[in-house]
């Protein structure tokens, strides 16, 4: 939540958070700065109906309210209007509630931006899991992309490699072998035929067995 107090607001962008940052004071500040953005709200938030607008409920909106905070803290932290948004996810068969500072927006595109905000989740997750990336070597915006392009691109050449020979062993498996095999005169066919292959991703292992000792 903190990271909010290291972001300097850009007049008319939006941020797109999840409810783990819902600080009524802090987006206060995004408010005033004429900043917008978009969050889930918590089931404890306590807040009153001031209008209502209609919504089609075949797009899953359930609601579209003007509302105010009623408790005395929330309403000193944040005294002007918020927008409520209750959207139905189909696909998940659960109820989102979204609060926002926009007014102007249709409710749907509400939701709609915070489902591109999980797109970006679910791309970092597949960094992590996929791509061999433990530690940055820079941390300018130049670096930080540069090696991620990089990882990005020796993965999509081993998904090449695991296609074109068909070969058995999965992507992991093959970024294994070839990070053992890098400096080694060997075809690279020759790494992966099916003769060997068991043979060769049992032996890349990094630990000792018990029983050959």
């Amino acid at each position: 939540m903190r990271i909010l107090d290291e972001i300097v607001p850009e007049v008319g962008a939006f941020y797109v958070m999840d409810r783990g940052y819902l600080d009524f004071e802090r987006l206060h500040i995004l408010q005033r700065c004429g900043a917008f953005f978009v969050t889930r709200t918590k089931s404890n938030v306590l807040l009153r109906r001031r209008y209502s607008r209609a919504v089609d409920l075949a797009t899953g909106l359930r609601s579209d309210h003007t509302v105010v905070l009623t408790t005395a803290n929330s309403r000193k932290h944040y005294p002007d209007a918020l927008r409520r948004v209750r959207y139905h996810d189909s696909e998940q068969d659960r109820t989102l509630v979204f609060l926002t500072n926009n007014f102007d927006l249709p409710a749907l595109t509400i939701a709609q931006l915070y489902k591109s905000r999980w797109k970006v989740e679910l791309f970092f997750k597949w960094i992590k899991q996929h791509l061999r990336i433990k530690a940055f070597y820079g941390h300018s915006q130049n670096a930080v992309k540069t090696q991620i392009w990089t990882a990005i691109a020796i993965y999509v050449l081993v998904a090449i490699l695991k296609k074109r020979p068909a070969l058995d062993a999965s992507l992991f498996q093959i970024l294994q072998v070839l990070s053992v095999t890098l400096f080694e005169k060997t075809p690279i066919l020759r790494a992966f035929d099916d003769t060997a292959s068991q043979v060769k991703l049992d032996s890349f292992s990094n630990q000792l067995s018990l029983f050959d000792l």
